[in-house]
């Protein structure tokens, strides 16, 4: 038995950015950016592990709005048509940068990075939920769930319905994707709130992760702090939650292995460097600048000079940065074992999957040397999933977490201030008519019930945490609020032609079209008696 085990956790997640009335859309790049720079890198990493037989264990949730996009063929001849442009950028840096020997070799490694994302997307039959779904197969890989739209289920709590429709809509959509419903849930911003276990089990979820203070003000207080899960008393629902000395090491901005002036500069890209002329054709939209994802300097320091990147300089940090972290959890699991009375500590380290890769391109480079180190020294730190370290250590303390977010202040307040709390008023009031309409209509005709999903599907799309994000954030923040104001609109337009049995088929069929997730979605998982609708 090792002094400790590693619970490593990667949230992906994207809203939903599908917009098939636009030849090309501005924030559909979003997704583009992240299977290049993360999903299909985080792919290679396991694919590597499992040829070198590197035991490993990681858990990783795909929120459902992900993976639609993921499998949609839309957005997949989109993500193609885009790497085939970005690949000939490439082709033509390597021309332009021959008799530049700092940036020369940067621009092939770019080209190279390129065609291995075409290969590796199409080895996959261009979905990668494919290649997580093979590791899933081995065991090495727990893929988890999550709730719908990623809605802040918090502030949902007023309206249970929509908190179990948003709930049993992710494990629907997980099944479909992964053909299984997920043991283990994600909570959007890792939301919690008491009651909340009693819908999450009702579901079928066996366990979920919070931030620390979720767990540290239980109730009663946990006798082993974070370092061993908590399982609700009423519902049985199992908690882990946050290392925060572990997070620290890779989410600090001061602190943080990402900032290390070694590593590749996010900020500083082609898009931005080059002749406009010259980018043109590869710009989106308005031809605007923006990222092209070529990227030729390293962090540096603070100030605006920037040197060339360094692959082998960042590799060696990279080696360094996981044996320093691999080797504090080993030192942090050796002095909880004293205080834990010898049963080994379970270290939960949850991340955005997009850190690795996208915003820190060394990241899925480091998640390999990590998990290589660590099977060096078993007897030490093993990684480990819920469901097995719960197969070891089943007892576990009865304890109801408290109510609690992750993200700044830890309670909400990203999500729900003054730049958008405006929006509240309207997501409650299209949530309770939502579920009058689930009441009214129990065995509606075909096309009634076309109708009412796609109200619901508007309802959820509304509900999604993103649209308050990024209000918060400013930045993107005119899309959020029209997104706010279309699904708002297209739900009160929905449910107008439903009650007066006015329903116009094409208009019906034109707002299919744009919001199209959930394509099983069933209405009745509103109803205030959810069972009888399933």
């Amino acid at each position: 038995m090792p002094l400790g085990y590693l619970n490593l956790v990667l949230h992906a997640h994207l809203p939903y950015v599908r917009h098939p009335e636009y030849p090309e859309f501005l924030e559909e790049q979003w997704l583009f950016e992240a299977i290049s720079e993360t999903y299909l890198p985080i792919i290679q990493m396991l694919d590597g592990l499992a040829r070198d037989q590197v035991p490993f264990r990681l858990t990783m949730s795909v929120t459902p709005t992900l993976a639609g996009m993921l499998a949609d063929p839309l957005l997949q001849d989109r993500y193609q048509e885009r790497l085939a442009k970005l690949s000939e950028l490439a082709s033509r840096e390597v021309e332009r940068t021959r008799w530049e020997p700092e940036f020369h070799p940067l621009a092939i490694m770019h080209l190279e990075q390129f065609t291995k994302a075409q290969e590796t997307y199409l080895a996959w039959d261009r979905n990668p939920l494919n290649g997580l779904l093979r590791h899933q197969k081995t065991g090495n890989l727990e893929l988890i769930g999550c709730a719908a739209t990623h809605a802040l289920l918090p502030t949902l709590m007023a309206q249970p319905t929509s908190v179990h429709a948003q709930i049993e809509q992710g494990c629907r959509e997980h099944e479909r994707h992964f053909g299984c419903r997920p043991r283990g849930m994600w909570l959007p911003e890792c939301g919690f709130a008491p009651g909340m276990d009693r819908i999450l089990a009702d579901c079928g979820v066996d366990f979920v992760f919070l931030d620390t203070h979720g767990v540290l003000m239980a109730n009663p207080l946990p006798n082993q702090g974070v370092y061993a899960p908590l399982r609700c008393p009423e519902s049985g629902l199992v908690v882990a939650a946050r290392d925060l000395e572990s997070s620290r090491q890779v989410w600090s901005r001061m602190e943080g292995y990402p900032g290390d002036p070694a590593y590749r500069d996010f900020y500083r890209d082609v898009g931005f460097d080059l002749d406009l002329d010259y980018l043109k054709p590869y710009l989106v939209g308005n031809g605007a600048r923006g990222m092209l994802g070529i990227k030729y300097h390293r962090i540096t320091g603070p100030g605006d000079k920037k040197l060339p990147y360094d692959p082998v300089l960042a590799a060696s940090k990279v080696r360094e940065h996981a044996e320093h972290f691999v080797k504090n959890r080993q030192n942090q699991a050796g002095f909880l074992a004293e205080s834990l009375h010898g049963k080994p500590a379970l270290i939960t380290a949850p991340y955005d999957a997009e850190l690795f890769g996208h915003w820190w391109h060394e990241g899925p480079m480091w998640l390999d040397q990590v998990f290589r180190l660590s099977a060096s020294h078993p007897e030490a730190l093993q990684p480990v999933t819920i469901p097995e370290y719960l197969q070891i250590f089943p007892d576990t303390q009865p304890s109801l977490p408290a109510y609690s977010t992750w993200g700044e202040g830890g309670y909400c307040s990203f999500w729900l201030n003054g730049n958008n709390d405006w929006i509240y008023p309207h997501l409650h009031a299209v949530a309770d008519r939502m579920n009058a309409l689930a009441e009214a209509y129990p065995d509606p005709t075909p096309l009634v019930r076309r109708a009412l999903n796609q109200a619901a599907r508007e309802c959820l799309l509304l509900q999604s945490s993103d649209w308050s994000f990024i209000l918060t954030t400013g930045a993107h923040a005119e899309y959020a609020a029209k997104r706010i104001r279309d699904h708002t609109l297209n739900f009160l337009t929905l449910e107008s032609s439903i009650k007066d049995n006015d329903i116009d088929v094409t208009a019906l069929a034109c707002i299919e079209s744009l919001n199209n997730p959930f394509p099983d979605l069933d209405y009745r998982i509103f109803a205030s008696n959810p069972v009888k609708a399933i």
